[in-house]
């Protein structure tokens, strides 16, 4: 069947419009959150996801409510996570490691409950693009508008939060309010992005887009901007080549997320030998 016949298709298009919506949503918190050295909160929060899938799935949740059903544990999680970097006593990613593996730990008891790992379980593991419902479609517009939105109106309060959060704290910011939203939309944006890359590549879709826009050395504002056009560039060409090599597409877009890492290597490395 030609790529063009395959366009046509009704989930299809949903598995292009959620996976642009979503990547851009974690390629902009991603920023964020490389910068502040909270990289690994991705991964836990991908662990803690697995946990909460298995909890719905064991309590009968239709398959096609099961993000939803999901999110409120993973948010509640992400603001346990916060709550215990501030707590002095356990540093930030000792608690990411705690909360995940309390996830994790949850999930792999619970699947066994469930008689094993089914393939429902399977298809959050490794992700599933094309199934794609509707209401997550619906929901990844939503969260893009409210990143988007908290993106212009705490613009400055983000940006003095992520270099010196102290400072900031001083010059009369609500750091905590900053970092409940920025936990808070993260959490989301984990539950979504299971879908396109799978629990287990989560915590890729929010750091290699920025980690790549990084090392390019733009102002703050542009560097955004570049992180989330090589989530979005990675999303089109990863589903385009799944499509025609027949590969699975959370793997292959990430794949292509880390050839744009190197390749950005690449280029700090041959253009300053040419000055």
């Amino acid at each position: 069947m030609e790529l063009s016949n395959i366009l046509n298709y009704e989930f299809v298009q949903r598995a292009f419009v959620a996976g642009i919506l979503i990547a851009a949503v974690s390629s902009i918190l991603g920023v964020f959150l490389v910068l502040r050295r909270f990289s690994l909160i991705g991964d836990g929060l991908a662990h803690i996801t697995f946990g909460s899938v298995a909890v719905v799935m064991l309590i009968g949740v239709s398959p096609v409510y099961i993000t939803l059903a999901a999110l409120p544990l993973v948010m509640l999680s992400s603001l346990a996570i916060l709550k215990l970097t501030h707590s002095r006593r356990i540093p930030g990613d000792a608690a990411i490691g705690v909360v995940s593996s309390v996830g994790i730990a949850t999930g792999i008891v619970l699947a066994s409950l469930s008689n094993g790992y089914n393939l429902d379980l399977f298809s959050y593991l490794f992700g599933n693009i094309l199934t794609v419902t509707r209401i997550e479609l619906l929901l990844s517009f939503i969260v893009f508008l409210a990143v988007v939105a908290t993106l212009i109106f705490f613009y400055d309060d983000l940006l003095a939060v992520t270099f010196d959060e102290e400072l900031a704290q001083t010059m009369g910011v609500k750091t905590k309010r900053i970092n409940i939203i920025l936990f808070l939309l993260t959490a989301i944006a984990a539950v979504l992005a299971m879908k396109i890359a799978g629990i287990m590549l989560v915590s890729a879709m929010l750091i290699l887009p920025a980690l790549t826009a990084l090392q390019l050395s733009f102002s703050f504002r542009i560097t955004i901007l570049a992180s989330v056009i090589f989530a979005v560039l990675s999303v089109i060409c990863g589903l385009l080549l799944a499509f025609l090599l027949n590969l699975p597409a959370g793997g292959t877009i990430i794949i292509i997320n880390i050839v744009f890492l190197l390749c950005t290597f690449g280029a700090k490395k041959i253009l300053p030998a040419k000055r």
